[in-house]
């Protein structure tokens, strides 16, 4: 039975990496309760039982994009040496629904499971995938998954991700586990909807602050002695950071009315939602303090703050065949962000330990379809005078025909700056702030376009306007000791980005095209990308074996051109704004061998083989390099019982 899978995502980053058309024939086993026979397009996965995808089994040029540590596409992110590190932003997306300030050591979110992340399931028989990877050295990556639906009514899911990976340089082990349990209920009346999740996550890196400045020109050069990548002496050796989080998720709604022999449709439902987190990032230094950072209070550095964040929210969706459906909720959070010590300073400067509040917000959704364009509206506010924080965003649609489907749209936000921005304790001196007072607001607006086309090809614009741009900066180097303090840029801050995406076929032959240009117009150097993001792929495919076996081969080629990349600080894990180094320019060319046999997908790639003749220039930020030529191998395999 065939099915067509069309996956949509409002975040212009994966536009065009889900507007796609594929289609799945693999038959499942009989079930019990749905049909007699079960097929591919039975199993479904949801956010929201509006949105609902189907899963998808095929051999697709993007099933090879995601197949990587993020299992999502990593268009835009310049990946560390070793796997389960961090990733440096090849772009910037100033679109942000978000009104609370987020916390801190976004290096490491990378991999942090979001609320947005968390996907609900409904199949007809139990469903099982194993996805697997080799890594770098001693370790391994392996993601086991299962689901079933022990009546129509009620679904769970099972899952936990974990890595341990050594990686080539020194004291640059990564060991992860993403942990999550999934479930939603609906009564036989369809009246009543429930579900909710549970996410423990750990995610530690062994850090090392790169190699050493007099270091660079042995491996810029490809001087054969250290063609060994663990001889290398990095900057320090006896640190590592961790984040760790928890999350409960639980969300039910009831319809009151639901009254579909009425003209008009109406339908009445009252919701709930409920969430609470309690996560920590910490950094430790256990043998001796490092002049990397400057000077310390103690000669053993253990810097830890915690989070908790408690909100819930209570609302009614009201929706109507004429109006459209209008949805408002009031909302209650309980925000208490710090450290367990006030550091005092000789000079009588104090640094709080705490940020604690709680207030009230109000936000509210619109959605009508209307002679074939869809109107989608949603917007926020925090009734709060500390927490002052709004966003609306408004995006109107159109599918011209079968192939053409074009949107534009508007959206305004202003929240505070990040917590670690606002106030941070260390045991290293320079590492101690508080700006709550003296930080504004981040205000962003930005209008955006899309268009996408299968037969001619994929396009997002958009255009922000950013005021009180705020960032982390390498303010100084004082005797080979980095500086880095947060900052806020009191000027306005334009950023234009341009993505582009087409693919041309010829028989079994094909050529995959992704282009992004992007341009920042501000009187100094505070926001920091390349001109120009490329990648290209040539492949053949073809089914063998009597179409037993789909078999996917070729090379992928991706660029950047060169800037003044972000540096990163492992202590922070957080990445900043340096204008010394450029870096950039060089291709990564990666050859692999893809294949599907029944419910298993095979990935055999051959990573940046052209490292060793297109000289030795690759970096991932400043003193940290790119990763040399490796062979990796991995599939994914489904059970459908």
């Amino acid at each position: 039975m065939n099915s067509q899978i069309l996956e949509q995502s409002n975040n212009n980053s994966e536009a065009f990496n889900n507007f796609q058309s594929s289609k799945d024939t693999t038959l499942i086993n009989r079930s019990k309760g749905f049909k007699d026979v079960a097929t591919i397009d039975m199993y479904l996965k949801f956010k929201n039982s509006l949105d609902s995808l189907q899963v998808d089994t095929t051999l697709a040029i993007r099933k090879d994009y995601k197949f990587n540590y993020l299992q999502k596409d990593n268009f835009g992110l310049m990946p560390f040496s070793n796997i389960g590190q961090s990733y440096n932003k090849l772009s910037f997306d100033a679109s942000e629904n978000k009104i609370k300030p987020l916390f801190g050591a976004r290096a490491r979110h990378f991999n942090y499971l979001e609320h947005s992340d968390i996907l609900y399931y409904q199949v007809p028989t139990p469903w099982s995938r194993l996805t697997y990877k080799t890594a770098f050295d001693q370790g391994q990556l392996l993601d086991a998954f299962f689901t079933v639906n022990l009546s129509k009514q009620f679904n769970f899911s099972l899952a936990y991700k974990g890595l341990r990976s050594l990686g080539k340089y020194q004291n640059a082990l990564t060991s992860s586990g993403n942990f999550r349990f999934t479930s939603n209920y609906n009564s036989k009346n369809k009246r009543y909807y429930a579900k909710g999740y549970v996410v423990m996550q750990d995610l530690l890196n062994q850090e090392n602050g790169g190699i050493k400045n007099e270091d660079l020109e042995n491996f810029t050069s490809g001087n054969e002695e250290f063609t060994d990548r663990s001889v290398f002496d990095p900057n320090f050796e006896n640190a590592e950071n961790i984040l760790e989080g928890k999350r409960f998720y639980f969300e039910h709604t009831y319809n009151i009315l639901k009254d579909k022999d009425s003209i008009d449709n109406n339908n009445i439902t009252l919701f709930n939602k409920i969430t609470f987190e309690d996560k920590y990032y910490q950094y430790n230094q256990s043998t001796t303090a490092n002049d990397f950072f400057g000077e310390a209070f103690t000669t053993e550095i253990d810097d830890k703050v915690k989070f908790e964040n408690f909100s819930t929210s209570v609302g009614i969706d009201y929706s109507n065949s004429t109006l459209g459906k209008v949805g408002v909720a009031v909302n209650y959070t309980d925000v208490n962000y710090g450290y367990n010590s006030v550091v005092l300073f000789p000079d009588q400067q104090t640094i709080p330990n705490r940020i604690k509040s709680n207030f009230l917000g109000i936000d509210g959704k619109y959605s009508k379809t209307y002679k074939g364009f869809s109107i989608y509206g949603q917007g926020a506010i925090n009734l709060s005078d500390t927490f002052v924080g709004s966003f609306l965003d408004g995006t109107i649609s159109l599918r011209l025909n079968e192939d053409i489907a074009i949107s534009g749209g508007i959206a305004i936000n202003s929240r505070i700056a990040n917590y670690n921005y606002l106030l941070y304790q260390s045991d290293y001196i320079n590492y101690n702030w508080n700006n709550f007072d003296n930080f504004a607001n981040i205000n962003t607006q930005q209008i955006k376009f899309n268009l996408q086309s299968e037969k001619y090809f994929n396009a997002a614009l958009d255009i922000s306007n950013i005021d009180n741009f705020t960032y982390f900066n390498l303010e100084e180097i004082i005797d080979g000791i980095n500086v880095v303090k947060p900052k806020q840029y009191n000027e306005p801050l334009q950023y234009v980005r341009l993505k582009l995406q087409k693919e041309f076929k010829l028989g079994n032959f094909a050529l995959d095209n992704t282009i992004m240009y992007q341009n920042v117009v501000s009187d100094d150097a505070v926001l920091n990308v390349p001109d120009i993001i490329s990648r290209n792929t040539l492949y053949y495919t073809d089914q063998l074996f009597k179409k037993s076996m789909t078999l996917q081969t070729g090379v992928t080629f991706n660029y950047f051109t060169k800037y003044r990349m972000d540096g990163y600080d492992p202590l922070l894990a957080e990445f900043y704004t340096q204008n010394e180094t450029e870096l950039g320019g060089f291709p990564r060319l990666d050859f692999f061998i893809n294949a599907k046999v029944r419910q298993t997908r095979i990935f055999f790639k051959a990573e940046h083989f052209n490292s060793s003749f297109t000289g030795y220039d690759y970096f991932s930020a400043p003193n940290h390099p790119y990763r040399d030529f490796i062979i990796r191998f991995g599939l994914v395999w489904d059970f459908f019982l």
